[in-house]
């Protein structure tokens, strides 16, 4: 039995947007450089928008408000990560959304992008099954773990820079989540860390990246609305170089 071929990306999105998909690892600095060039050439009008979904070898990542006594086990390569948020893991099993946008066609809205974003995930974690939710004062997107207490299955992390956005989303499809007892995850030790596969829901990364490009329309149509008003409890990402 064959798997169904992936579907056109430009069936999905405006001819505006490149959707990229790796299947290698691809190292976490030779992303965070090629991220950085590409955030630039779109703020200068050379290059399309970018959503670019891959997976990391193991790393850990400091956001802008990374305390130093939330590394508790160095035992993976740490890199500065320039985005907003704490510390975070990377690794094999865990799909990574990289969305690098233009706000400047949009409403401009840093609040509102980082709520879509939240949505984007959450609404594709339902198509399998997985009801996921947003917690006020918690950053990232949480869920029902086996043990029946909350945890956190996909992190978010932005930066924007002159109106282009940068950095993204993860989600646990399968990971090994003992590799995240080296970090306080996003500065929140009294929750744990689950995945899809923990939860009995073994995805394929491709699975993954179909059922995200199909919710990818209605994303992109709430970054044209005005930020709603739950929305004001979101915590502002990493902004720098933002006209007014």
């Amino acid at each position: 039995m064959h798997a169904d071929p992936f579907p056109d990306p430009a069936a999905a999105l405006p001819a505006t947007i490149e959707w990229r998909r790796e299947q290698d690892l691809v190292p976490y600095r030779a992303a965070l450089d090629a991220m950085a060039g590409r955030n630039a050439a779109i703020a200068e009008g050379t290059a399309r928008e970018l959503v670019w979904l891959l997976e990391h070898p193991p790393v850990y990542t400091a956001g802008t408000s990374a305390a130093p006594g939330e590394l508790l086990d160095p035992r993976f390569e740490v890199v500065s990560a320039g985005r907003g948020g704490r510390y975070t893991y990377h690794g094999p099993g865990q799909r990574i959304g990289y969305v690098l946008l233009d706000l400047k066609t949009r409403a401009r809205d840093v609040r509102g992008f980082v709520h879509a974003l939240e949505g984007w995930v959450i609404v594709t974690l339902a198509q399998f099954g997985v009801e996921s939710w947003r917690a006020e004062g918690r950053v990232g997107i949480w869920t029902r773990d086996i043990d029946g207490r909350e945890a956190k299955i996909g992190a978010i992390g932005v930066r924007i820079r002159r109106w282009v956005t940068m950095h993204g989303f993860s989600v646990n499809l399968d990971p090994d989540l003992s590799h995240f007892g080296g970090i306080v995850p996003c500065g929140i030790d009294e929750f744990g860390v689950t995945s899809l596969a923990r939860l009995g829901h073994r995805i394929t990364a491709a699975e993954w990246d179909r059922a995200l490009l199909a919710q990818a329309p209605a994303f992109l149509a709430a970054l044209d609305r005005p930020c709603p008003g739950e929305a004001e409890t979101v915590p502002v990402p990493a902004v720098d170089e933002i006209p007014q």
